[in-house]
């Protein structure tokens, strides 16, 4: 671990795991929460079916982004390094930016979702990713390097 933490990339950890619970919510309270955050009628319905397929694939984002977590917080020097944290980084930050501005092309394959979901959820990935970019740039030296 670092002696100083780099502070973009705590927050976009604590970011992401925000949103792995958030998205955990969706799991366990069921429909009225994929509702409010946009996930669309017929994933609402589903889950209040009790059907299986929004559980998977929210679970799916849930560890996702718990793993982001956990390799934002290595690159902040919160906890030991992972492996391949610079590369990882990079990627995290390149996957939050596209959504964040692949918008546009997404919205025809998710008609349900409100132009509200896609500005906000666009917004909030443009800010993540932006956190994660300034903070793997900030770090870019020390990232792969294994010092005690």
């Amino acid at each position: 671990m670092q002696s100083t933490i780099n502070k973009s990339l705590l927050v976009a950890a604590i970011c992401c795991f925000a949103a792995a619970l958030a998205h955990l919510g969706c799991i366990v309270f069921g429909g009225d929460w994929y509702r409010f955050f946009g996930a669309g009628e017929q994933m609402a319905r589903m889950a209040e079916q009790g059907l299986w397929y929004p559980t998977i694939v929210t679970s799916v984002i849930v560890l996702v982004l718990l793993v982001w977590a956990l390799y934002g917080l290595s690159g902040a020097g919160v906890i030991k390094p992972l492996p391949l944290t610079k590369i990882a980084l990079t990627l995290i930050s390149s996957i939050f930016l596209l959504r964040g501005v692949a918008f546009v092309g997404l919205m025809p394959v998710f008609p349900e979702n409100s132009l509200t979901f896609w500005l906000v959820s666009s917004g909030i990935c443009l800010f993540i990713g932006s956190l994660f970019a300034v903070g793997t740039w900030q770090q870019w030296s020390v990232l792969g390097s294994h010092h005690p």
